[in-house]
């Protein structure tokens, strides 16, 4: 079962990805286009064209993880961000909402006490 954690980094790769790549061409796509480092323990999400199949990737110290869901019905939502880059940092409750189904445009955040060096950009909250 997928767990969802805050302790876990999660970036989402906004290009569309074809469906067939596995583990080391997902890997490659981390590198080489996100600028980041696949064996960091991050959680790396990619989306088909349709946004109907989505693609996690994950390094778990002995070898890559990757789940791979397709729905039957409908589609996921991309979060809006920075349209210069091909990678978003995404939080675990954002990601938890695009694989439930749940419009981020229509999630409101009741105002919480945050430590400075905790601050989330706005953007970036669902």
């Amino acid at each position: 079962m997928l767990h969802l954690s805050s302790a876990c980094n999660y970036y989402l790769y906004k290009a569309d990805t074809d469906m067939r790549k596995g583990f080391d061409s997902l890997s490659g796509v981390v590198s080489s286009h996100m600028q980041l480092n696949a064996l960091s323990g991050s959680v790396f999400i990619f989306l088909n064209k349709k946004h109907n199949q989505v693609k996690l990737l994950l390094w778990e110290g002995d070898g890559f993880a990757l789940y791979h869901k397709r729905l039957e019905e409908g589609t996921y939502e991309l979060p809006a961000g920075d349209d210069k880059n091909e990678s978003l940092s995404i939080s675990h409750q954002q990601l938890q909402l695009i694989l439930q189904g749940i419009s981020l445009k229509s999630v409101r955040r009741r105002k919480r006490y945050q430590h400075n060096s905790v601050k989330v950009d706005k953007n970036q909250q669902a």
